[in-house]
């Protein structure tokens, strides 16, 4: 049974934008790797044939990962995300208690976790370290580095 994954509109969108791409372009460009190397001669022998067959092979086992994925796909409504916890897309402007750095961090599906852009995976350590936390609490975060505090300063979407 497939999991159930959250979402960004944007980035399902961006999800299933992919997925056509791989099914219309990328299926082409497999078919036509395919009869070059189908011209090249003898089957039996072709190591290019056998190459572009297996990479056809990975295409269309991509293809159906993408297709479970987005099946299994659910849309976050931003609207209704509950601030006074941490949750899915909150944003959450935390102080580290050992050197009083401030930074702030969106907390998103793993698909979209983007450290440069300020957005960790709910299912990192951090993220789970952060999640559920209200306003005023202490989030403990296990890192390679030992344990980590944090007092959650705000919580916003």
């Amino acid at each position: 049974m497939a999991k159930i994954q959250y979402y960004t509109q944007e980035k399902l969108d961006e999800l299933r934008a992919e997925l056509q791409y791989l099914k219309i372009q990328g299926r082409a460009d497999m078919a036509r790797q395919i009869a070059e190397a189908r011209d090249k001669g003898d089957l039996s022998e072709n190591a290019e044939y056998d190459a572009a067959k297996d990479a056809q092979g990975l295409l269309e086992l991509k293809i159906s990962k993408m297709e479970e994925i987005i099946a299994n796909a659910r849309v976050l409504d931003e609207s209704n995300i509950d601030t006074s916890k941490v949750s899915i897309l909150s944003k959450v402007r935390i102080k580290n208690r050992k050197n009083g750095a401030v930074v702030t961090y969106t907390l998103v599906s793993e698909e979209e976790a983007d450290l440069k852009a300020g957005k960790i995976s709910i299912s990192s350590p951090f993220g789970r370290g952060l999640f559920g936390k209200k306003v005023g609490d202490i989030a403990e975060v296990v890192a390679p580095a030992g344990k980590l505090e944090f007092d959650i300063l705000e919580i916003s979407r």
